[in-house]
């Protein structure tokens, strides 16, 4: 019995390192491709208002393809379809570089979102898992991996462009190198396979009211994620006068406090609990925004938004873990969350441009201020029946285990 017990704890953790590498990954594909979206702009020969619209189209394909995620892995098993999702994601990177004009260049974005959505569905759904079966929270940490591989990606991209490398080659080479470090790695993660004659999830279906309130907060989340990383440094310099380095460094301390924040946010949910982790970092992030918006110069400013970056770091990871928790269907539920916190992050930079143009930045930001109050209001919903051991915290806060049907990441 005790050999069987090491025996499981080592595929335990074999298995929580492996899902990890693949969440780098993911992220890698991701920091890869923003390096080079000017290269590939000037290589199909297009302005920046056709860039802009085919910049749409991976969200479009990923909210169009997330919900098909666990179809496929109810039928390939949860591993399988997690290496055909995630080695289909990194090879597509390679499409957007090959693209000549503007038509082939929104149709390769709109696949390269298509299977980004179905692989971080695929994914999160075995985190989900994977955490249930280790007993304690492990989300944050996961996603904080995420970023990692983003800035990894970036980095390695920034080399490459620095270099005067064409990106067919540098896209190409890094596309070939993730699929087959994504391929090596899900040889450990979680096999999960459906009952004999459990009927396949439907292709579209809507999902789950309680999916559709957790996804409101990740909304609130995602919402001033997204507009922090596209106008703080535009805030920075036209309303607060800063020079353009400073502006940058806004930026930076934002995305650098949101990636510390979710390396260190399991440990908080583990003692606190999920709903008060998400109420406490709703304030912060609150406070963030009525210190950037106060107008008390460059240092306020970028304090306030290293304090959003730090309380909004931990709501995503904690949304998907309620949903692939909170019922029958957590490939279902986890696709209709993910789908609106991509819709989120498609909807805030274009809002806050257009609520600037009609007023300013700091109405803009204001609104941003309102949403993260919505955290605060909301976090209850990621209370869910209490199933396993996971993210133990006060009483009736406790994370319920993840559904045992497979899911997506």
């Amino acid at each position: 019995m005790g050999a069987d017990k090491r025996g499981t704890d080592v595929r335990l953790r074999r298995a929580r390192l492996a899902v990890a590498v693949v969440f780098a990954v993911h992220g890698a594909v991701t920091g890869s491709f923003a390096t080079r979206v000017p290269w590939i702009q000037a290589h199909a020969g297009i302005d920046a208002g056709r860039l802009g619209l085919a910049l749409a189209f991976p969200a479009i394909g990923a909210s169009v393809a997330m919900p098909l995620a666990g179809r496929v892995s109810h039928r390939l098993g949860s591993r399988a379809a997690l290496r055909l999702l995630l080695s289909s994601w990194c090879a597509s990177l390679a499409l957007p570089a090959l693209s000549p004009g503007p038509l082939t260049l929104c149709a390769a974005l709109g696949l390269y979102g298509a299977t980004a959505g179905m692989a971080d569905v695929a994914m999160n759904a075995l985190g989900v898992e994977t955490e249930e079966r280790i007993g304690r929270s492990i989300m944050s940490g996961l996603h904080g991996m995420w970023s990692a591989g983003v800035l990894a990606g970036s980095a390695a991209g920034t080399v490459a462009a620095h270099a005067g490398t064409d990106a067919r080659l540098h896209l190409g080479i890094a596309a070939g190198a993730l699929v087959l470090l994504g391929t090596l790695t899900c040889r450990w993660v979680l096999d999960l396979r459906t009952a004999p004659g459990e009927h396949p999830p439907p292709r579209f279906s809507l999902p789950p009211r309680a999916a559709l309130a957790i996804g409101a907060v990740g909304f609130c989340a995602v919402f001033a994620e997204g507009a922090s990383l596209d106008w703080s440094a535009v805030y920075l310099r036209d309303v607060i006068g800063s020079e353009p380095g400073v502006a940058a460094a806004c930026t930076t301390a934002f995305s650098c406090t949101m990636a510390a924040a979710r390396f260190v946010g399991d440990g908080a949910v583990r003692r606190f609990g999920p709903v008060r982790t998400v109420r406490a970092g709703g304030a912060l992030a609150t406070a963030g925004g009525v210190l950037a918006v106060s107008g008390g110069g460059p240092a306020a400013a970028i304090a306030g938004f290293a304090l959003i970056g730090l309380g909004i770091a931990v709501v995503v990871p904690l949304a998907f873990a309620a949903a692939g928790r909170g019922g029958p269907a957590p490939s279902q539920a986890i696709a209709g969350v993910a789908t609106i916190t991509y819709a989120s992050g498609l909807i805030a930079p274009a809002a806050i441009g257009q609520i600037a143009h009609a007023s300013s930045l700091v109405v803009s930001f204001t609104l941003v201020t309102v949403l993260t109050t919505g955290m605060v209001l909301g976090a209850g919903v990621l209370r869910t029946p209490a199933r396993g051991a996971v993210g133990a915290g006060p009483a009736g806060e406790r994370a319920s285990s993840a559904a045992e049907s497979p899911g997506l990441e």
